[in-house]
Order: structure tokens, then sequence, then C-alpha cells
């Protein structure tokens, strides 16, 4: 047993620990001496490690206390993650305004101007004022859980100033300092280890690193800069009140934020801070205007992107002149070609640029770029290197035009470049530059659903050779897999098991897994329902395709070039050969959908299934899946962190899964 006073003894070196740990990294303002610091933490770390029972996730002697982990689970946002819209210019800054007065007409606006802060956006979650849980951003709607990394910075504080009950989301900026960067490359330098690019790059780095004990010592930081959701608390009426109310809880706030009460006063701030910039020891690459009203940012709203309520106005990017030695094409992941420029090397805002992406054919003949071309590069957002414009005055005459290839380079199939799109792409079904990412979405759960066969194994395959195009897949044996780094006889037996049963998937299954672009899942439904084998939808023309609901011009466009490509229709031909179903099977024409009229929510992050994966196997059954919970709602699907959306459903009395439940019912109908 632990006494009473050992426990309040630990409680009170917690709270005094946290308490300089906020005076020392966050106000900068430090009460006692390094050695006083370090006395305490000592003798907490004793007092832990003598009465194991007392150690808590929350402990100061908790943020270095992880052992390197094997990869990050990625983490669903509750409320996503957006992006902001850009601004260029002062008189953008004014349109800007002007719209929002057609949004909200007769109001009026104040505004909050901050540093835009050129480091990696991070969400956290606080449970009763404790902290559980950190992610990046990732795509806006799922990101990495990188809780381990985040404790390590001591910015970040693991329990706040004050209890609040409930659930606290605040979202903010992880950054490296200047002079902190500069160290940590010397070191890099010291060790020959590669050095990073640019602070942004360093702190990314950082917090993607495997070990928390490595990423503990990275000279971290971070800024707070948004209260996003507070379960048992009013949120403040005004955004200066949020980061007033936040700065209280114990969170860093930068302290370079103005209200400003006209347009012409936010630009002036701008201004001033694109002169004053580079005094500061972290990166900015502009400002980010807010509404300050919370009531006018819920009216505002946000698009699928953005929220209308904020704006980011970008700095004037550095520029350097350099001479363009070459245009190559680089073939994408999904077929795209993208011409990219190669540079006489040139040294710019902190870095050497060699190369640049001329993005398509269309932007070359607009800014008529041409091999042998002097131009005026630029870093935009000090970090990306773009092409801004040729200096013709330099022209010699023995400049040479540049038009992207009829054929790939890479496989040598049809470039297509469809109507509306600014990017041609190679339409080979077995280009090598595109092989691992299309049998990893052959092989998905939502297409051919091989389990078993992951990225590590995909990239051996491609890599070695053993697979030159997805029907190769069909040709693996047991001595070939066998013999590939982490596959003995028992896995390798699973996965031919699993290959030979992807061979009988339903006909829409196959069409999503052929990649075709623009085809989604529901796109391969609506196909699989009018044509009753591949055969019949390969000779189906483009206005035969119009002709059907929700296959609008691009699609047609798209899935007629997908089936005019020899090495597609050669692709098809070696699958059926090697026995994949190419059209209906009977009982797959008239099995009636078991859960057809059925309604599903989902809420909370699933282990075994993305959100798209699980809204998938219902519709494939019939049902819908919709986004939120009311009394025609038929089951609520419960994952880990579930949201508002749990208790309405607990309320409401539907009926709640959890998720091995629900991989219960999937089974039983399938």
């Amino acid at each position: 047993m632990v006494s009473d006073k050992i426990k309040k003894r630990v409680e009170k070196l917690r709270e005094q620990i946290h308490h300089h740990d906020y005076k020392y990294y966050v106000e900068n303002n430090p009460e006692i001496s390094d050695y006083e610091y370090d006395q305490l933490l000592r003798e907490l770390k004793q007092l832990e490690e003598k009465y194991p029972s007392l150690k808590s996730p929350t402990s100061p002697t908790q943020r270095v206390g992880g052992q390197p982990v094997e990869g990050f689970p990625t983490i669903e946002h509750k409320i996503a993650m957006l992006s902001l819209d850009n601004t260029y210019s002062e008189e953008e800054i004014r349109e800007y305004e002007r719209r929002l007065h057609r949004e909200l007409p007769g109001e009026e606006f104040q505004w909050v101007v901050e540093l835009k802060i050129d480091g990696v956006s991070i969400s956290l979650i606080y449970e009763d004022g404790e902290f559980v849980r950190g992610s990046t951003r990732g795509d806006g709607r799922v990101g990495d859980d990188i809780t381990p990394n985040l404790r390590t910075i001591h910015t970040i504080p693991l329990k706040l100033r004050k209890r609040l009950p409930g659930t606290l989301e605040v979202r903010g900026e992880v950054y490296m300092t200047k002079s902190g960067f500069r160290e940590v490359n010397r070191e890099r330098e010291l060790n020959k280890e590669p050095l990073f690019a640019n602070p942004r790059n360093a702190a990314a780095g950082s917090l993607k690193l495997l070990d928390p004990r490595i990423t503990s010592k990275r000279p971290l930081n971070n800024f707070i800069y948004n209260l996003t959701q507070c379960t048992q608390m009013r949120i403040p009426p005004t955004h200066m009140e949020c980061l007033a109310v936040m700065k209280e809880w114990g969170f860093r706030i930068n302290p370079n934020h103005k209200l400003c009460r006209s347009i012409e006063e936010v630009i002036n701030y701008c201004n001033f801070w694109m002169e004053k910039k580079e005094e500061l020891d972290y990166d900015v690459d502009g400002m980010v205007i807010k509404v300050n009203s919370v009531d006018q940012q819920n009216r505002l709203g946000s698009t699928t992107k953005s929220p209308r309520w904020a704006i980011a106005y970008k700095f004037p990017a550095q520029q350097a002149t350099t001479r363009i030695r070459k245009i190559i094409v680089q073939v994408g992941r999904t077929g795209a070609l993208t011409p990219v420029a190669i540079f006489d090397p040139t040294f710019l805002a902190g870095t050497t640029i060699t190369r640049a992406t001329l993005h398509n054919e269309d932007e070359i003949k607009r800014k008529d770029i041409r091999v042998g071309d002097t131009v005026i590069i630029e870093k935009g957002g000090d970090i990306i290197p773009q092409v801004v414009k040729v200096v013709k005055e330099k022209r010699t005459g023995k400049e040479q035009k540049f038009s992207i290839p009829k054929t790939c380079p890479v496989c040598g199939a049809k470039v297509v470049r469809l109507p509306g799109e600014a990017l041609s792409r190679c339409i080979g079904s077995s280009c090598p530059a595109q092989l691992k990412e299309k049998i990893a979405h052959y092989a998905q759960r939502t297409a051919m659903d091989i389990d078993g066969l992951g990225d590590k194994l995909i990239e051996q395959l491609v890599d070695k050779k053993i697979i030159l195009d997805i029907s190769d897949l069909y040709r693996l044996d047991l001595s070939t897999l066998s013999s590939l780094e982490r596959m003995g006889e028992k896995s390798s037996k699973n996965l031919l098991a699993q290959i030979e049963k992807s061979k009988n998937q339903s006909l829409y299954r196959l069409i999503f897994a052929l990649g075709i672009r623009y085809v989604g899942i529901r796109g391969a439904q609506i196909l699989a329902e009018k044509f009753s084998s591949i055969d019949d939808l390969l000779s189906a023309s483009v206005e035969e395709l119009e002709s059907i609901p929700e296959i609008g011009p691009r699609t047609a466009q798209a899935i007629t070039s997908f089936f005019k490509e020899k090495r597609n229709q050669k692709l098809l031909q070696e699958l059926k050969k090697l026995g994949v179903q190419m059209g209906k099977k009977e009982k797959e024409e008239i099995k009636e959908k078991p859960l057809k009229g059925k309604k599903f929510v989902f809420t909370g992050s699933l282990e075994h299934y993305t959100r798209s994966e699980a809204q998938s196997l219902v519709e494939e059954l019939g049902a819908r899946a919709v986004n939120s919970v009311s009394k025609n709602v038929d089951y609520v699907v419960v994952g880990k962190e579930p949201g508002s959306k749990y208790e309405k459903a607990k309320k409401l009395e539907v009926k709640i899964l959890n998720e091995e439940e629900f991989e219960e019912l999937i089974e039983e109908l399938k």
C-alpha cells in the first residue's frame, strides 16, 4: 500500500514541475534555476520507480518514456482539418472582405491577424484536462497518431493548468527554430547524415520518427492557434477571447497577433510583418486573417476544402535567375505525366535548387518555356521551387520547344489527355511506374479483397520483377512466395488461398479493381448493374455510357479510353485465361440485397476498416451510409473515440454495433 503522504508528495511534485514547465517554456520567465528543476524531476522519478502504481501518462517523467513503435496508427478527425485559401496581394485581401459582405450583408467584421507559422499542423485532444492524443493533419480527414512524439515537446501541456471536464480539442503548429535547425544540421553533418532542407522539413521528419527518444532531442516547439471543440463548456464568443482562455489553460499562444477593426488595418499589419519576419527565430510564410466573431464564423461555414471565415495572405517569394538545361517527364503512380525542368544549380532561400515541376503542357505553352531558356525561379511559400517567367531578352535562338510525348516514356503505352483535364496520362495497366499502386488498389478490401498482400510484399514482388503486371498475381506459387522476406510457408499458403478466392469476386469489384480513372466503387456498381460482363462493357460506346444516370462525359471518355488501350485488353485476356470471373454469376444477378433500405452511421475510428471501406461494405449489401443520427437510422457503428453521434444514438435508442458486431453482421449476410 502507498501512503497518502507519498501520494500527496507525488501530486505536489507534478504540479510544481508542470508550473515551472509553463513558466520556462511558454512564458520564457523561469522562477527557479535549472539545478532546482532537475532536483524536483529527480525526486519524482525516484518515487515513481519505487511505487509503480503511482505512474501516470500525464506525469512530466513520461515526456520521454516510450519505446520505438512499428508505425503510426491513423486517427479520423471528428472535425475536418481544412486548409486555408490563399491571397497574394492587398487587392485580393480587399476582395475577400467584399466576398464576406456578400455572404453576410449589412454586418460589420472585426479581424484577428496572426503569423502563419511554417511548420506542421497538429490536433491535440484532452480528456478532463489531460492530454490523451495528438495527430497530424494528414489529408484533412485522417491523420497519423503521433502522441508519443508530441509528448516530448515541453510547450505542449500534458495536464492543463485548469481542470476542464469533457473533451477539448485545440489545433496548432509544431515548428523548429532557425537556430535549432542550424544546430541539428551541424550535428548531422558531423555524423555524415543527410542534411535537412529547411526547418519545416526537419520538424516534419522529427515528428515522424518511430522512436520518441530521438524526437525528444530535436529542438521542437509549438504554437496553438485554434479552439476547435470543448464539449462541457461554451466556446468564447470571439477568437481573441479563445486565444486568451487557451493561454490561461497553459497553451503557448503566439504573442504576435492583433485585433483589427478595418481591412486597411489588416493590410498594414500584414505589411509590417512582411518587413520584420526575418527578425524572428522561426519561419513564417505569410499571415492568417480570421473573422473575430465565432457566431459569424459558424454562419459563414466552410467549403469542402477551406473555412470561409479565414484566409491566408502569402508573402511574396524570393526569386533568382537560372538556365533550363533540359526538361524530363516523370510518370506518377496514377499515370500522370509531369514535365520537370532541370536547372543550373542555383542557391535560393536557404537551399540549392536544381529542378522544378512545370506542372503540365498548357503551363509550358502559356509561359512559352523552352529548353535552354534563362528563367526567373522562386520558392512558393519559401518551400516549393517554381518557374515564374522566361527572360526572353536572353534568348539566343538555340532554345528548343517542348511537347509531352505521345507514348509513355516508361512502358510505351499510349498517352491520352481527357477533355477538361490539364494532365496527360499513361493508360497502360502494367506500366512499371504505376504497377505497385495498381496492385495495391486491385487487392484492397473494397476491390478484389486479397488479404495479406501488403505494401512491403508488393514492393518485393515488383522490385524483384516477379510481377510485371496484375495478371502475374495469379501465377504466384508457394516456392516463390516462401523465398521472400517475412513470408513463411503458412503465410504464403494463406495468401495463395486469398488470391484464388479473388477469382470469384463480384463483377463490380473487378471493374473497380481495374483502376479506371473516375470510376469509384459507386460508379463500378452502376456499370455492373447495366452490363452483364466485362466484354459488354468493353464494347460500349461513349454515347451509351453517357446515357447511364450518374455516368458523365468525362467518366464515359475515361472508360472507353481504358478499354481501347491494347495493353489493357491483353491484361483482361490474361485474367480471363487464369480463371478470373469476367461476368455476373447467376446468384449474383438474382440475389436480393439483404440490407436494402437500411441506413448506417459510422462514428469513431475502426481498427480494421477505413471509413470508406466500411461504408462500401454496407452499400454492397443494399444499405445507405448517412452522416447524421436520427430515428430513421437503423444502425450506428461505433469505433474508438466515438463522437456526439454515439451519445445521440443512445438517446434515440438506435441499434448500436461495435466493430466486432459489425463484422459478424456483414459476414452473416454476405
